[in-house]
């Protein structure tokens, strides 16, 4: 279930510039390396719960619930820092990866399909 009120601090809240859904897009990229892991939803829960805990915390918008990078699969994001972009649409959360960060398995969710 989804968090109404979050305890996010109201100065980054304002700050953020939601989608219709009350989501802003979350990269999350790979400490050191810069290597861009995957992409997830945050709400302001989730994004209070990633800042306050050090875990990557996130809205799956399939189960309708928030997720805990690593809870069920073991594979662990330590998260080092957090940056909202200039237009306060999408943050970048810089993590340490224990282990494959996709959900196929992968490293990163960017191995498969090269466009160009």
């Amino acid at each position: 279930m989804r968090v109404e009120t979050s305890e996010l601090d109201p100065a980054v809240a304002a700050r953020l510039t939601r989608n219709a859904d009350g989501l802003v897009c979350a990269v999350v990229q790979q400490r050191g390396t810069d290597e861009v892991l995957m992409v997830a939803w945050m709400d302001d829960e989730a994004l209070h719960r990633t800042l306050t805990t050090g875990r990557g915390t996130y809205w799956s918008r399939s189960r309708e619930e928030y997720w805990v990078k690593g809870d069920t699969s073991g594979h662990v994001q330590h998260v080092h820092e957090v940056r909202l972009d200039c237009d306060g649409d999408a943050v970048l959360v810089v993590v340490d990866q224990e282990g494959p960060a996709c959900h196929t398995g992968a490293r990163t969710c960017f191995d498969a399909d090269r466009l160009l």
